[in-house]
């Protein structure tokens, strides 16, 4: 099987409004029912008893995005519907960014001047959101920034962060969930003169990876089935697509390589471990570079959350089998070991200047956040989304802390994924200690698990107006949402 991007358009249904995401814990994984014979909507117990997802058999080497840089500060992006040939002889309807399925990898440079020219070519309203980029809220493409079908606006920023590993999809409200699952992903890549000095594998699909990790459901004409695995706490399947390939493997020399992990699911937690037992190296989190690498023998990212990791194939040869894979040891990517062993030099002990500092940490607790409830029923401090209601204000460049609490409920509560639009914070602690090694530096998104607290150092560059949310796309859709106003 080969992954083809078709650009013919069709027609696409009514859009499901509503639904609900809803994340596993770090010890289990979400529900898997059969989803072909029911709906799972509002169905808690599902997610502590998870379908597992589908062993990657090797088949197909694994699809990777183009990468296209500003031209005279100029980007052009498009959303638009298409067909694609994820499984050998059909064709799927899907979404994609200048193309049919998924999109491209958009390269900037800190400090550059940038305009992001959007278009929407779908037959349903979208916004394009830039996830974890620091930008003004007007450009943020939250569900205010609505564009109709044929329309285009440009969005302009200067680049005013390190290097990171960023995505962007459609945020328009009650829609967000199913444009996603069809497809409307892409990676931001932005570089500065300090990524290039630390000696970290860059030769993109050499020896740098983007990895998208998504799961979903097909039907038997192998067509996309929202509607039928719609769950208000939650929408996963059963297949997984890595860059949008099904059964994917990777093809890798015997040195070190350079993995971008995202987890662009609408709900699914992934947990990522070397089926050989070996550890990895972690270099960054959601926002840039950790100060120095750390090693690792998992790592668990919840929806939205992004990490990079370094693993080092020299140890192996072309006989090794060697794969990502789950806590359930399914295999989510082999790896296929063929070049000759490299001669890479190691990487920069120190990586970054990130640090909390004793200021940071003994400033008062100016924003409280309960999360509660699940399905239709999720709140932020007892409120569910008004477009119309700003929540808090916040003053530019001004740093608050930020107080989140995960409110357990009768059945235990759910892991909700915490992100705010136009910034990159610091986690000060979480339940008054100090975060894990992986946690200490920059993030747009956490992982929240019942009863847990954790602090956030807040600080907005730019003027505007931005949502904070779950991550779980349909919880977000149910009104786990709230605004604030930065002036």
């Amino acid at each position: 099987m080969r992954l083809k991007f078709l650009a013919a358009p069709f027609l696409i249904g009514s859009i499901i409004l509503g639904g609900c995401s809803a994340s596993n814990s770090h010890k289990n994984e979400h529900d898997m029912m059969d989803h072909s014979t029911m709906n799972m909507e509002n169905d808690h117990a599902s997610h502590t008893n998870p379908i597992a997802l589908n062993d990657s058999t090797g088949q197909n080497e694994i699809a990777l995005p183009s990468i296209i840089e500003p031209q005279n500060g100029l980007v052009n992006i498009t959303a638009q519907q298409g067909e694609t040939e994820i499984f050998d002889g059909f064709q799927t309807m899907t979404y994609g960014y200048n193309g049919s399925f998924l999109g491209p990898v958009i390269k900037i440079k800190s400090g550059e001047n940038v305009t992001l020219r959007t278009k929407n070519d779908l037959l349903e309203p979208t916004t394009f959101h830039w996830h974890g980029l620091d930008i003004p809220g007007d450009g943020d493409g939250g569900p205010h920034q609505i564009l109709k079908q044929g329309q285009s606006v440009d969005v302009n920023f200067t680049v005013n962060q390190g290097a990171s590993t960023l995505w962007f999809h459609p945020h328009p409200e009650g829609a967000t969930a199913e444009q996603v699952y069809k497809g409307l992903a892409g990676l931001i890549y932005i570089e500065d003169d300090n990524s290039l000095k630390l000696n970290l594998p860059n030769d993109y699909g050499k020896n740098d990876f983007p990895l998208i990790f998504q799961d979903r459901h097909f039907t038997d004409e192998k067509q996309f089935d929202y509607n039928a695995v719609q769950n208000a706490d939650g929408t996963i399947g059963n297949t997984l697509l890595v860059n949008g390939t099904f059964n994917p493997k990777l093809t890798v020399g015997r040195e070190r390589i350079r993995l971008r992990l995202l987890n662009g699911s609408n709900a699914r937690n992934y947990t990522f471990k070397l089926n050989t037992g070996d550890a990895f190296q972690q270099i960054a989190t959601d926002g840039g570079f950790l100060n120095k690498s750390i090693e690792l023998h998992e790592i668990t990212l919840t929806p939205g959350e992004r990490a990079e990791i370094i693993i080092d194939f020299s140890k192996f040869d072309a006989e090794s089998d060697v794969a990502l894979v789950n806590e359930e040891n399914i295999r989510l990517l082999p790896f296929k070991i063929e070049h000759p062993k490299s001669s890479s030099t190691a990487i920069a002990e120190v990586l970054n200047d990130y640090m909390v500092t004793e200021e940071e940490k003994s400033l008062p607790v100016t924003k409280q956040l309960e999360l509660f409830g699940m399905g239709k029923m999720v709140t932020i401090n007892n409120q569910q989304f008004d477009m119309h209601r700003i929540d808090f204000t916040q003053k530019l460049g001004e740093t608050e802390i930020w107080e989140v609490y995960n409110k357990p409920d009768t059945m235990g509560g759910m892991i909700h994924p915490f992100h705010i639009h136009g910034t990159q914070f610091k986690v000060v602690s979480i339940d008054g200690e100090d975060p894990a090694a992986s946690l200490q530096g920059w993030k747009d998104t956490i992982s929240i698990e019942p009863n847990q607290t954790v602090k956030l150092a807040v600080k907005f560059n730019n003027k505007g107006i931005y949502m904070f949310h779950c991550h779980l796309l349909e919880h977000e859709e149910n009104g786990m949402m709230g605004q604030v106003e930065v002036k």
